[in-house]
């Protein structure tokens, strides 16, 4: 029996802190719209060690794990199958059970940055990106770059040396970069000279920069709450195209509701729980 077909099955998002995530409400709109009354999405607030101790005790009516941080390192370690993807970017974001009982690892999070761009950011194509930060999201974003053809990428970070990783990425999926050091690039000049610009710093970190920031062509800042950045608002006074991390959000989710259920994603309806439940703060194209 496919396992879309299958009643009482079981899917949840797991992290630290976990109680503000919005993977349920996606999620659950996305079960009751492809009629799957018998299936559940709960939250597991598990650091890394603890998702192990998690997916070891897990039974067979489960589907998958959303998994958020801290544990997207430790996800790649405990399944059996990975994704080239999420190889290249060290991490995982997705854990769906394999009819072995074992899992197989992806990172939607790709996905999540690729939608986001399209949809809100409206970008059809480029050569250059500018990324800003060198953890987690921006390892995605690497990968999200290769996958909409781009092909050259300056890192900006404030340690040259925590952009390893990234690198190492860029470097796997055939991207060719260059890493500077935040407070000495000219950024309004490096903002202007490329097709997308993508911030994955923490909150407030990027608001000194805003105005130069917001010369991009085409922006992405991860930062969704509180609403809007000051780098939002630059963008928005430019005139310019900007995507945002509650797109991203969404446009994951669309991936694992399919790798879960086996369904064609019903984009609308999660779109609109997701608006929503946010007040409708962000239009959240599709």
């Amino acid at each position: 029996m496919a396992r879309s077909d299958r009643t009482g099955r079981k899917a949840a998002v797991v992290g630290s802190p976990i109680g503000h995530s919005l993977s349920p409400v996606l999620h659950t709109a996305a079960y009751r719209e492809l009629g799957l009354t018998g299936w559940s999405y709960e939250r597991f607030d598990r650091d890394a060690d603890g998702l192990a101790e998690l997916v070891g005790s897990l039974g067979p009516e489960w589907a998958g794990l959303s998994v958020t941080m801290p544990g997207k390192r430790a996800a790649l370690g405990l399944a059996k199958e990975v994704t080239d993807r999420a190889a290249a970017v060290g991490v995982a974001n997705t854990l769906t059970r394999l009819g072995s009982g074992e899992w197989a690892a992806d990172c939607t999070d790709v996905d999540g940055v690729t939608g986001a761009l399209r949809a809100a950011g409206g970008f059809t194509g480029g050569r250059r990106a500018l990324l800003l930060g060198a953890g987690g999201t921006a390892a995605a974003a690497v990968a999200a770059f290769a996958e909409l053809g781009l092909a050259e990428l300056t890192v900006a970070v404030r340690e040259p040396a925590r952009a390893r990783d990234v690198v190492l990425t860029a470097e796997q999926v055939g991207l060719r970069v260059s890493v500077e050091r935040l407070d000495s690039l000219d950024l309004g000049a490096a903002a202007s000279e490329v097709d997308v610009l993508v911030s994955t710093l923490p909150a407030g970190a990027a608001d000194p920069h805003a105005a130069e920031l917001a010369r991009a062509a085409c922006v992405l800042d991860v930062i969704y709450h509180p609403w809007p950045t000051p780098l939002a608002d630059a963008v928005s006074a430019a005139g310019g195209r900007l995507a945002t991390g509650l797109d991203m959000l969404l446009h994951q989710a669309f991936g694992q509701v399919e790798l879960f259920t086996g369904r064609t994603a019903p984009r609308a309806a999660m779109r609109d729980a997701l608006l929503a439940a946010t007040g409708g703060e962000l239009a959240l194209p599709l």
